[in-house]
């Protein structure tokens, strides 16, 4: 296995964290996100530059694929609460931590892409707003705002402030 293909696989474990919190829990969606950003980075590897990081090549190829998908889905809805996570951990976990996270999913719904990408970016892969900058195309500026108005949704939604209604996906 040559290095660039090690540095791939190394990395997979990433990108399907964020491609799966991105979409919501859509274990599915976000294997076939991640295999398209896998697949692209492959066929463009000479565009990769070896002397800098892979990490924020890649998640740049997966956000890039992942908003031209939101794009060509418009006056739709593309997120839907994961039934199917919740189930899963309903039987292992007690109802008072089900009922938690299917409001912090419901809540981490109610933000636009753009804020649940750099909250998640920041929050679970612990990026700095630079690199988030480069994988966005956003200025750093522009990531901290968005960064912190997520954070100030996501707080009032789970206060009870914001009524967090259900998101159903449409194909």
């Amino acid at each position: 296995m040559s290095r660039f293909e090690t540095l791939l696989v190394e990395e997979i474990p990433a990108l399907r964290r964020y491609a799966r919190a991105l979409l919501c829990g859509d274990l599915s969606e976000a294997d076939d996100l991640v295999q398209e950003c896998l697949a692209r980075a492959v066929s463009r590897r000479k565009l990769w530059i070896g002397h800098r990081g892979i990490r924020p090549w890649l998640f740049t190829i997966l956000h890039n694929i992942f908003v031209n998908d939101l794009r060509r889905q418009v006056n739709s809805r593309f997120f839907e609460t994961p039934d199917d996570y919740a189930q899963s951990i309903a039987s292992e976990q007690d109802a008072d931590l089900l009922c938690a996270v299917s409001d912090f999913e419901k809540a981490l719904q109610q933000l636009s892409a753009d804020q649940r990408e750099v909250l998640l970016l920041v929050g679970l892969e612990q990026m700095s707003y630079k690199e988030i900058s480069k994988i966005t195309g956003a200025p750093v500026g522009t990531v901290m705002s968005r960064l912190s108005r997520a954070r100030e949704q996501l707080c009032k939604c789970l206060d009870g402030e914001i009524k967090i209604a259900s998101i159903k996906r449409v194909k």
